[in-house]
């Protein structure tokens, strides 16, 4: 198999990624029930790659092989920069506020104030108020889910290996979840390798109702912002 392999040794070899992830996103618990998704959605994935041998769905294989590359290219920048959950929140901010004029981001910082939240934003730019924004959420979340609720603190091995993997699958999963809700976020993610990481900011996003921005008023946006503070 090609890539799969790859990334399957990458994951338990490196040490440093389980740390990493350790803090990367909310913890959920659960973990048996979390144990058997991984391992199951693990497995599928590893069957999906029989049909490399298939001209009929060497579509899926190419995707598959697409997306595990992509994968693997997300992991390394989390290692090399860290904190990417920022990123991919300011990526958000910096597509939701594209077009708002001064005037309307005013309206959208006097909106949050009287919700009793404040972004320190230096000017009134799109690009300054996107960075302040995504700065506030950041430090309003808490971003600590192990890696075991994905696993199931699993050993190693081939029920390992297939939990680990599941996580690709899981991540694959929730990009293409995303391109359908919100196809210009998943675009820009895409054009900086994130979106095989939004796996891990989605159960955030998803409860802000952050991906219904994209039809939002600007009273819409402020109260988004706060929800995902709060």
């Amino acid at each position: 198999m090609f890539n799969n392999s790859e990334v399957i040794s990458y994951l338990q070899a490196n040490k440093i990624l389980v740390m990493k992830l350790d803090n990367a996103v909310d913890a959920v618990g659960k973990q048996v029930a979390e144990q058997v998704k991984s391992i199951g959605a693990g497995a599928t994935r590893a069957l999906f790659y029989t049909s490399c041998f298939t001209d009929e769905y060497n579509d899926v294989c190419l995707r598959q092989k697409n997306e595990d590359i992509r994968f693997r290219d997300g992991v390394y920048r989390l290692l090399r920069h860290g904190d990417i959950g920022f990123e991919m929140l300011k990526v958000y901010f910096e597509e939701l506020l594209k077009y708002k004029t001064a005037q309307q981001l005013e309206y959208i910082k006097k909106k949050l104030v009287t919700l009793n939240v404040h972004i320190a934003a230096s000017s009134l730019t799109n690009a300054g108020f996107a960075m302040a924004a995504a700065s506030a959420v950041r430090m309003g979340l808490n971003l600590s889910m192990e890696i075991s609720a994905l696993t199931g603190r699993i050993a190693g091995g081939v029920v390992g290996a297939a939990a680990l993997y599941g996580i690709v699958q899981r991540a694959a999963d929730s990009a293409h979840r995303l391109q359908t809700q919100y196809p210009v976020y998943y675009s820009a993610l895409y054009l900086q390798n994130l979106e095989m990481m939004y796996f891990l900011i989605e159960p955030v996003m998803q409860r802000a109702s952050a991906l219904d921005a994209q039809w939002a008023t600007e009273e819409n946006i402020a109260d988004i912002i706060t929800r995902l503070i709060r």
